[in-house]
């Protein structure tokens, strides 16, 4: 197998520091490094991955695009304006973006979008994040994820982030999405069906980072060759 090699942005972060402990392992040179806001060589990379900030995606897109290699984007956090930056970009050339790399994560969407469809409007969805206190960003991205797969799935839009004082009854049309920050924990989902007599819960938990790292560079090796698009872990793992 031809070695794969990367170059990566946020290196010095959790994620990026996660990447380069499994990368030998997973037979992966890393050619270049950076943090966030420094310039990086592409010259000897065959795909860039990003772990940085959402801030930084401008100039990480604009230097995959003149290097003409493809793209895996992992930070999560981003505006609706640099989501669509993301989606014009793969236009041009290859981007995974994903909101969580983990193999575990991406069957819990599959299954969340299974079990909405069963029960459907008879049952109230609610969904939980846990993270470290250093998390900037809430929701997390797989929330926001686990969210938009709901929506679709029960045709409706309405989200209520927390609940606090006298709100009144919950609407059965909308979607509870709640965020914890505490400690070192490194990220559970859980997504809530309550019925009337019975509850479904769907839940993962991680419980290192390792398995959002190799996840990443299984994409990073499946995106080479692939057309210019935007395309998800989903598409990776063939779901």
């Amino acid at each position: 197998m031809t070695r794969l090699r990367i170059a990566l942005v946020g290196a010095a972060g959790r994620m990026g520091q996660a990447v380069l402990g499994v990368a030998e392992s997973e037979g992966v040179e890393v050619v270049a490094r950076t943090d966030l806001g420094d310039k990086i060589a592409l010259a000897d990379a065959d795909v860039l991955i990003d772990f940085s900030h959402p801030d930084a995606s401008r100039s990480i897109c604009d230097a995959a695009i003149k290097s003409k290699i493809p793209l895996v984007i992992g930070t999560t956090g981003h505006s609706t304006k640099q989501r669509d930056e993301i989606a014009a970009v793969a236009k041009q050339i290859a981007v995974v973006f994903a909101s969580n790399f983990s193999v575990g994560v991406n069957a819990l969407f599959a299954l969340t979008e299974q079990a909405a469809k069963v029960l459907g409007g008879d049952f109230d969805l609610e969904i939980v994040e846990t993270h470290h206190r250093m998390k900037k960003d809430a929701p997390s991205g797989t929330a926001k994820t686990l969210a938009e797969i709901l929506q679709r799935a029960c045709n409706t839009k309405k989200l209520r982030h927390g609940r606090e004082g006298m709100i009144g009854e919950r609407e059965r049309s909308e979607i509870g999405i709640h965020s914890v920050r505490g400690g070192d924990v490194v990220g559970d989902h859980s997504v809530i069906f309550a019925g009337q007599g019975e509850r479904v819960e769907l839940t993962h938990r991680a419980s290192n980072r390792e398995t959002f790292a190799r996840g990443a560079l299984r994409a990073a090796r499946w995106i080479i060759g692939k057309p210019a698009g935007l395309y998800d872990m989903r598409d990776v793992l063939g779901l």
